[in-house]
């Protein structure tokens, strides 16, 4: 029996050498390295990613030396979206000098492609103690910021950030989440490519989530799907390793009170009053989680037409869109209509609103700024350099719990489930939630037929999200019959787990049809013309 046991340890060992061998083997590290614009010296950000991601892999800085690779004393640790970034000060003279990235995977070292710069006859990197230099190079003479999203980002082509800077914009905000599965996962994507690049070109960074309001009706509802939205955002930024000293705060992108449709007009708006809570919910609990003060986007009649005036809302910094207006003009500003202003939390009684960032175009020349494509939304900060850095004051380093969780297990339940015959859909309302009775964050659901009595053709299904952890299915194409399978709930980012639960269905035989005439062809529509989405909008 001893015997056993040892060879079977021995069997596990040898098992686990040749993961870790394995591990090694596919794992690829990257170095980027850029001497970044400074204050007194220049700044040098060395940053790349471990692929497939692990958090908490230590990265080593590399030096050569008389043809020989030596450790320096930096070394950083992965996110758990794989990305690592050191900052330094370089005493920079005309020697240059060699870097590389040094990771340990188990027991074998990996190294990254070799970097150059010039640096000191001793080539040295020290602490860094400056940050980029905020100028005020946008119209207007205010600082100047750009936004992003997967859309500046064509066919995966990346953003040149040192021709951005070069242009004069100082901070930029990439879109970090989405309420939306599949487009939070493009976000994603993107963010990992531009937010180390950007601040290694000199240029502050900021998140924003694009928020899609729940389908619901009470306010504790409401409640629930802000907190459960605002948890995606802090899992988002928790992949990152939290703010560092160049990222401004997350922003809530807020822009739309529909929440049901009906073909291609809505059937249905959230109350002011509940968009409001719902505003103050998302930004409270990421305040509250960060210890720095989150910001809200949105444009002039959304924030008179769709909210409430809220002394508390007015406490967050506002990024107000509007267009047509020239930010050169030193009266110019936004938040003002034909006939008066637009009244909202952050009016004020002079009829200004007191915004903090504005969008004044989605119309600015792209390729200026080292932008793939055609437009890219440009951005202009109200205040001086010293108000622009109050912004970034506060860290936040994520703890283990602050981490999004790893295949966390689920419980689903369904509920109002109609069907009837044939002709018909199957309808039902399916909610899953987490171990302590919270909504899950990430997912959707689907029927899944007992594989020992197929359905041909597949049924179709059609999955609306009413609200964090609650959708409505609609199954079409089940055709008469006993017929049995599964509501699952899946997450293809591997937070939560996957889980069913067993249903079954009598449909009955479909009401006989009469044939309909066939219509006769409607004459051919005119061809509109093309609309100017730029017409008199701001082209910098």
């Amino acid at each position: 029996m001893k015997r056993i046991i040892l060879i079977i340890a021995m069997s596990l060992g040898f098992f686990s050498l040749q993961t870790i061998a394995s591990d090694a083997a596919t794992s690829k590290i990257t170095m980027s390295l850029r001497q970044t614009p400074g204050g007194a010296e220049p700044i040098v950000t060395l940053y790349g990613s471990l692929k497939p991601a692990k958090s908490g892999i230590k990265v080593s800085v590399q030096i050569q030396l008389d043809g020989k690779w030596q450790d320096t004393r930096f070394s950083s640790k992965t996110a758990r979206v794989g990305t690592w970034q050191i900052v330094a000060v370089a005493t920079a003279l005309d020697a240059a000098v060699k870097y590389r990235a040094k990771a340990k995977i188990g027991s074998k070292n990996i190294y990254s492609n070799i970097r150059s710069i010039n640096v000191k006859s001793v080539p040295e990197i020290s602490d860094a103690a400056t940050l980029a230099v905020v100028d005020q190079m946008g119209p207007g003479g205010r600082i100047h910021g750009a936004d992003i999203s997967r859309w500046q980002h064509p066919n995966d082509a990346p953003i040149d950030f040192v021709k951005m800077h070069q242009a004069g914009v100082r901070f930029v905000m990439i879109k970090a989440s989405d309420t939306r599965d599949d487009a939070d996962a493009l976000s994603l994507k993107y963010l990992i490519m531009d937010r180390s690049a950007a601040q290694a070109a000199g240029i502050y960074t900021g998140f924003y989530h694009y928020a899609v309001l729940p389908d619901v009706s009470t306010d504790d509802q409401v409640i629930t799907d802000a907190q459960t939205q605002a948890q995606k955002a802090l899992w988002r930024l928790g992949a990152l390793g939290g703010y560092n000293e160049r990222d401004l705060p997350y922003a809530l992108d807020l822009e739309n009170n529909c929440v049901r449709l009906s073909g291609k007009t809505c059937a249905r708006y959230l109350p002011k009053a509940q968009i409001t809570l719902w505003a103050k919910t998302f930004l409270q609990a990421i305040k509250t989680k960060t210890d720095r003060t989150p910001i809200i986007y949105s444009y002039p009649s959304f924030l008179e037409g769709a909210m409430v005036r809220d002394d508390e809302l007015r406490q967050y910094p506002l990024w107000l869109a509007q267009y047509a207006i020239n930010p050169a003009d030193p009266l110019a500003q936004p938040g003002l209509k034909e006939g008066g202003c637009f009244v909202h939390s952050w009016t004020t009684a002079n009829c200004s609103s007191t915004w903090t960032v504005w969008q004044y175009t989605s119309c600015g020349i792209a390729p200026k700024y080292g932008v793939p494509g055609t437009r890219v939304d440009l951005n202009v900060f109200r205040g001086t350099p010293s108000t622009f850095l109050d912004l970034i004051k506060g860290s936040w380093i994520p703890e283990v719990a602050d981490q999004m969780p790893k295949n966390e297990p689920t419980s689903l339940t369904y509920k109002n489930i109609k069907f009837s015959t044939a002709d018909k859909p199957v309808n039902l309302e399916v909610d899953v939630i987490r171990p302590d009775g919270r909504p899950v964050v990430t997912g959707t659901v689907r029927f899944y037929v007992n594989s020992l009595t197929p359905i041909s053709p597949k049924p179709v299904q059609t999955v609306v999200r009413a609200t964090s952890g609650s959708w409505k299915l609609s199954i079409k194409g089940i055709p008469a019959g006993l017929w049995t399978g599964n509501i699952g709930f899946v997450d293809a980012t591997g937070t939560h787990a996957d889980s069913k639960s067993p249903i079954e269905f009598a449909i009955g035989e479909a009401a006989p049809t009469t044939p309909t005439p066939t219509p006769k062809p409607s004459a051919v529509p005119s061809k509109q013309p093309a609309t100017d989405g730029c017409k008199n909008q701001i082209k910098n």
